[in-house]
């Protein structure tokens, strides 16, 4: 008998730039590793194409003709997308990176960039969204539990919603529980590279994380100032 043939479905990439060689070159590079990529040059055709194709992953870039890519993402949230967004763009300002990144997006490629890169996030990205943990994988401080395998939050009673990163970044807290987690250790391990040292783009992810599953007492995550961050029971 030959090989049992691969029956996983390739992971769908949306991309959006309206700059048609850059989105070109992307696109390429996205399906000569395997990936299923639809391509759309504003803002409104990226939000038609992302109903019609449910995405694995966007590549988005921040300047379109029509909506920026913080709209296209705000509106992308709102329809209850968690899908990994990634933003393209030649801003390379921090300000502009933490507010990509704590709008909802989950990684920030400013250009020029290799090819060889984006694609590596772009894998990044779906293990982040897309890998399952070994069975009934959960992890519980007081009443906040996380369910690897069902990708799945919550807070007693309330289920919450979290974006890949977020789950990511909740798991590695929860993993660790009454051990505190190091600025360097986030990175590595949530990202998987280095962020040069922007610690406010950690800061900014922490505190819409808090928002999302510490609104009510008692308090789980702390941070321990200088070191990084910890869950503990109360």
């Amino acid at each position: 008998m030959g090989p049992v043939a691969d029956t996983t479905p390739a992971p769908r990439v949306l991309v959006v730039d309206d700059e048609e060689n850059i989105a070109y070159l992307v696109t390429s590079a996205l399906r000569l590793a395997g990936m299923d990529v639809t391509a759309a040059a504003s803002g409104e055709e990226a939000l038609a194409a992302a109903a019609r194709t449910s995405p694995d992953v966007v590549v988005l870039d921040v300047m379109l003709p029509d909506l920026d890519g913080f709209e296209v993402l705000r509106r992308l949230r709102a329809t209850g997308s968690t899908t990994p967004v990634l933003f393209l763009t030649a801003r390379s300002d921090t300000a502009d990176r933490v507010r990509g990144l704590t709008s909802g997006g989950d990684d920030y490629v400013t250009k020029p960039f290799a090819l060889e890169e984006l694609v590596a996030r772009v894998h990044v990205a779906l293990r982040r969204a897309g890998t399952a943990a070994a069975p009934s994988a959960r992890h519980r401080v007081h009443d906040l539990v996380l369910d690897e395998d069902q990708h799945r939050v919550w807070r007693g009673d309330t289920e919450v919603h979290l974006t890949a990163t977020k789950f990511s970044l909740l798991r590695l807290l929860l993993v660790n529980a009454g051990r505190v987690v190091t600025r360097a250790q986030i990175l590595d391990h949530v990202w998987q590279y280095d962020f040069a040292g922007e610690s406010a783009i950690i800061e900014s992810f922490v505190s819409t994380l808090r928002k999302k599953v510490d609104t009510v007492e008692p308090k789980l995550l702390h941070t321990v100032r200088g070191v990084g961050y910890t869950v503990r029971e109360p």
